[in-house]
This record gives structure tokens, C-alpha cells and sequence, in this order.
């Protein structure tokens, strides 16, 4: 029996903190339960499991699809009936990446030493993030791991097939784009300059297009316009990765025109989805939103659930808070609000889940299809634009020679 402490709702407004032993995180909570009240948040205050630090040890980065296999894996072998040490050993012999072979390795050993599975997993966060350790953990206090790693690998998927649709869907659009502005660089840099000694070996007054189309592509063939573009990107670069330029560049992305909506729908779909996995799994609802949070990549909107998360830490309603914000759409919020109110948020959280990741899906979609007839409309002006301007001081020959 371990001691664990906890936090949790007593009626709308009133929070109280106690001690109880359980066995595990999830009795913990279910003795909660049985007294009326609504767990915030459950924590083993003296933990016996040993944290595996993996020190003087280096690995190499993953990729995320390898995890998803390896935890497919990992549940079917379990499942089977194959113990977990050999199951990984197994897995650690099949695999083709050194990287994922050499963190197996370490994970066996750790396990073998009488580490549990998910504190030799959170010695290697670059490759566990902490929504797959909490799963897991949860997986093992209730004695369904092979379980907690389906629900993983199922939402990895989801999360894969959703980034990978994306993609997909701007992958002709951008590279439409790279090779119609390689094109106009290559004749402004390239083409125009021998072009321009024809015209100034006449002696005649150009064009005003002509001599417009001339200046840009002498500016384009000056080493300091080069250097002065990379210098902007570089400072834009390093801007963006601290904290104030992160919120700026987060605010810009949701208030961009058609994009913003998009943005925002994605993000919040991501973290419903992942709250409602966690809150299934038996996680406090305190601890699932924290982990929840971290899924989200726009500052904004993690500022805004963050807050919420204090509100109902504090003893207010979760739904409630996230209404009070104007950058929640009221779908979600009145959703979150019901199923708080009748005990089914998971639910609730899944249907917005849903409805976000059909209508981003769908808006993307609609987006590329109207993208794509636009930039061939805007590359086509702007290379009639430099036709027109390179044949109007022919045409300007022809007819003084009549």
C-alpha cells in the first residue's frame, strides 16, 4: 500500500485536500469517488519505483512512427502472452534503426534491474512524451498495459494520419510555388541582364515596364540585397524562438485570414482529443489538462487553457472558464460545459475532437482547391508582366523602322 495525497471537489465551489493508501493511482482515485468527490488531482507522495536516469548515456532521435509501430508491437506480444522483458527483446532484435535498437537495450536493462516500464520510458522524453508515460503508468496501476498501448497507438495513428493529410494537401501548392519563383529568379538574374545590353546598345528610351522590370533585376544581382534577405530571416529565425517572439508569431498565426480559423481548430482538436484519452485512462483531470496543454504548439491558445486549468484548481468550473475567453469558439466551451455538468466530459471532448477534425480537413481541402488556380493565376501575370516589358521596346523598333 502506498500513501497518496490528493486534491478534490467537494459541491460547485469548495476544494478540500486529504491523504489515503491504495494499492494504486486508480484505486486511489475510485476511493475518491466513493466519498462523494470529485478528484483534481492524486499523487504518490512517497513513490517506491525507481527513476531510471540513463546517465552518461546519449540517443539519437527517433521517428515518431517507429514509436507508434514499437508500441503496436509491444501490446500485441503482451497480449500474446509473451512477458514484457522478452517482448522488448524481440522487438530490440527486429528493429532496423540503431537508435531505437540502443534505447531498447537500455529500457530492457532497466527493467531487468526492477525499474517499472513507464520510469525507463521517461528516461528518454525525446522519444515518450509525457502523454505516453502517464498512459502507461495508468496502464500499469490498473494491470491493462497491453490495453493503454492500443489507446497510445490508436491516437498516434489519428495524430500521424491528420498531420499526413496536411501535407499531403499542400504539397503540390508548395511545390507549384518553389518552382514558379525559381523560374521568375532565373530570368530576372539570368535572362533580363543580356536582354538589357540589346536595349541600352540602341541608344533609345525604354518603356516604363522595361525600365521598372530592369532596376528589379539589377537590385536582384546585388551581393548586399542577398545578404541584406538572409540577415531579416536569420533575426526572424532567432526571434521566433524566444518566448516573446513565439506569443507574437502565435498571435499573428491565429489572426490570419482564413489560415487563423484553421489554426485554431487544429490545435483545439488536438488537445480535446488528448484530454479525452487521458481522462478515460483514469488520469485526475488536473493532471490530464497539464499534460494535455503541452500538445499545443500556439502560445495563445496554451495561455488560454492554462488559465482555465488555474480556475478549476481553485475550485471554479473548467467549462465556465473557457467560455469567459473570446478566443474559444462557443461550440467547444458550451460542449466542455454539458459534459462537465452531467459527468460526461470525455464524451464531449470527443465530439469536438470530431467536428474540429472534420471541418479542418474540409477547409484545407477547399483552401488548396482555390490555392492552386490562384498562384498559377498570380505566376502567370507576373511572367506576362516581364514578356510584355521585354517585347514592348521591340514593338517600339518596329514601328519607328515603318
Amino acid at each position: 500500500m502506498s500513501l497518496y495525497r490528493y486534491k478534490a471537489k467537494k459541491g460547485p465551489q469548495e476544494v478540500i485536500e486529504g491523504q489515503l493508501e491504495a494499492v494504486s493511482e486508480k484505486e486511489a482515485v475510485e476511493k475518491i469517488n466513493a466519498l462523494g468527490l470529485v478528484p483534481l488531482r492524486v499523487e504518490e507522495e512517497v513513490s517506491s519505483n525507481v527513476l531510471v536516469t540513463s546517465k552518461g548515456k546519449s540517443f539519437g532521435k527517433v521517428k515518431t512512427r517507429q514509436i507508434t509501430v514499437f508500441s503496436r508491437q509491444l501490446a500485441q506480444l503482451i497480449r500474446s502472452g509473451v512477458p514484457i522483458l522478452r517482448a522488448i527483446h524481440i522487438i530490440m532484435e527486429q528493429s532496423e534503426s540503431r537508435t531505437l535498437k540502443a534505447i531498447l537495450g537500455d529500457i530492457h536493462d532497466n527493467l531487468k534491474e526492477g525499474s517499472t516500464f513507464s520510469s525507463c520510458l521517461s528516461a528518454h522524453p525525446n522519444c515518450f512524451p509525457p502523454i505516453y508515460i502517464a498512459m502507461i503508468r495508468a496502464g500499469e496501476d490498473t494491470g491493462g498495459l497491453p490495453e493503454a498501448l492500443l489507446r497510445i497507438t490508436d491516437y498516434r495513428m489519428k495524430q500521424e494520419e491528420f498531420i499526413s493529410r496536411l501535407r499531403m494537401a499542400l504539397a503540390y501548392p508548395f511545390l507549384m510555388a518553389i518552382v514558379g519563383v525559381a523560374t521568375i529568379v532565373f530570368m530576372l538574374t539570368f535572362v533580363i541582364p543580356r536582354l538589357t545590353k540589346i536595349f541600352f546598345s540602341m541608344g533609345q528610351a525604354l518603356p516604363l515596364p522595361t525600365q521598372i522590370l530592369i532596376s528589379i533585376s539589377s537590385a536582384m544581382r546585388q551581393p548586399w540585397m542577398w545578404l541584406a534577405f538572409s540577415a531579416i530571416v536569420l533575426i526572424f529565425i532567432r526571434q521566433s524562438k524566444t518566448e516573446a517572439g513565439k506569443v507574437v508569431l502565435s498571435r499573428l498565426k491565429i489572426h490570419l485570414p482564413l489560415l487563423g480559423n484553421i489554426i485554431l481548430k487544429a490545435n483545439l482538436s488536438r488537445f480535446c482529443r488528448t484530454l479525452e484519452l487521458l481522462i478515460k485512462s483514469g488520469i485526475p483531470i488536473l493532471k490530464a489538462i497539464d499534460i494535455a496543454v503541452a500538445v499545443i504548439n500556439n502560445e495563445i491558445v496554451k495561455e488560454k487553457l492554462k488559465m482555465s486549468h488555474k480556475e478549476l484548481e481553485q475550485g471554479g468550473s473548467f467549462g465556465k472558464s473557457l467560455k469567459a475567453s473570446s478566443l474559444l469558439p462557443s461550440f467547444m466551451t458550451n460542449l466542455v460545459i454539458v459534459g462537465e455538468e452531467s459527468g460526461k466530459l470525455a464524451e464531449a471532448l470527443c465530439e469536438v475532437a470530431d467536428t474540429y477534425e472534420r471541418e479542418t480537413d474540409e477547409a484545407v481541402r477547399i483552401m488548396t482547391n482555390l490555392l492552386e488556380p490562384l498562384m498559377i493565376l498570380i505566376m502567370g501575370l507576373i511572367v506576362a508582366f516581364i514578356v510584355i516589358a521585354m517585347l514592348l521596346p521591340i514593338f517600339e523598333i518596329n514601328l519607328m523602322a515603318r
